[in-house]
């Protein structure tokens, strides 16, 4: 099988724009792990869409190098058609990941990845807030700046609706600056949700068809600085608890049953449980350490489900394993 990975900071998308640090980072981190998961997988052939200025990776692949005058979108058209899957890792900010999983079924190239229905929910916070909350799962509560009520809270987070990681959010500290800062005929692209006090964590898991198997809990280490979030590492593997956090991984499969191969789930652990923040349709910076942390190759489990179907996942049965431990301020697996 030969497979096009595209991920859109490292594979060109931002070829006529400024590479911010913080976010290549994360996109490298991950980048770099699927490659290396992919080509020790026997049969695999991988062919990497890879941004100029950035050097090539150190696994055996086949690399298409953009130019600054190309059309990205249809050169990775073309790449699509010369290879039989393509392995998308975008932002849904702007469609962005829609657009490649639509794209990639136009061209007749199976996508591994969830399908572009659930890709459009979770793109929108507001939109897959409601949609969980319809089946009875425990989220953040998410507004408008419309429909918020200020003094409800006293501390507030707003955020793009379609934003990724911690891009573009603002902690606000009292409602009169909620009201000042977030006037709802300028600022109908974000979301509020009140500020919820607990650990901040996430899921990694493996959904079909509605169904789900939960790979990992993982820990994240998040702080505030100047009234915004961010994240300088996540442990891997490091939350125990793993049969609650199984049930709400099947939840969210359930609740969006298009959702397909590896999903990353962000979530704060409360006091009474864990709440929901937002559900990302593709691969989140936890894949990177996955496989030390388990023993499983996941880029192999999530191929097999795409050759072998929903099976998959009710016959693995995930070790506990070890944790790692991701240090986002500098690209690599400590």
């Amino acid at each position: 099988m030969r497979i096009f990975v595209v991920e859109y900071i490292t594979g060109g998308g931002l070829l006529k724009d400024e590479l911010t640090p913080g976010l290549l980072t994360e996109a490298e981190t991950m980048v770099s792990a699927l490659l290396e998961d992919l080509t020790v997988i026997p049969g695999v052939q991988v062919l990497v869409s890879r941004d100029p200025r950035l050097s090539r990776p150190p696994v055996p692949i086949d690399i298409f190098t953009p130019r600054h005058v190309d059309d990205i979108w249809q050169e990775w058209c073309h790449c699509m058609e010369r290879c039989d899957a393509v392995w998308p890792i975008m932002p849904e900010t702007g469609g962005l990941l829609e657009r490649i999983s639509r794209l990639a079924l136009e061209v007749g190239c199976k996508l591994i990845g969830s399908r572009p229905e659930a890709v459009r929910v979770a793109a929108s916070k507001l939109q897959t807030s409601m949609c969980l909350v319809r089946h009875g799962i425990d989220v953040v509560p998410t507004y408008t700046p419309a429909n918020v009520v200020p003094d409800s809270a006293p501390r507030w987070v707003a955020k793009p609706d379609d934003g990724v990681g911690c891009e573009g959010i603002r902690i606000l500290d009292n409602p009169e600056g909620l009201a000042a800062d977030l006037d709802p005929d300028t600022c109908e692209d974000y979301v509020l949700q009140p500020y919820t006090e607990g650990t901040p964590a996430s899921l990694s898991m493996l959904c079909h068809q509605g169904e789900a198997c939960l790979l990992s809990a993982n820990l994240q280490q998040v702080i505030e600085v100047n009234g915004r979030f961010h994240v300088r590492g996540i442990l891997v593997n490091g939350l125990k608890q793993i049969d609650r956090h199984a049930e709400v991984a099947r939840s969210i499969a359930h609740a969006i049953p298009d959702l397909w191969g590896y999903v990353g789930v962000d979530l704060i652990c409360t006091n009474s449980g864990p709440v929901v923040l937002e559900v990302n349709p593709r691969l989140s910076v936890s894949y990177a350490g996955l496989h030390r942390a388990l023993g499983h190759n996941p880029a192999r489990l999530v191929l097999r489900l795409l050759n072998e179907g929903p099976s998959v996942l009710t016959d693995l049965h995930m070790e506990q394993g070890g944790s790692v431990t991701l240090n986002l301020e500098i690209p690599h697996v400590a």
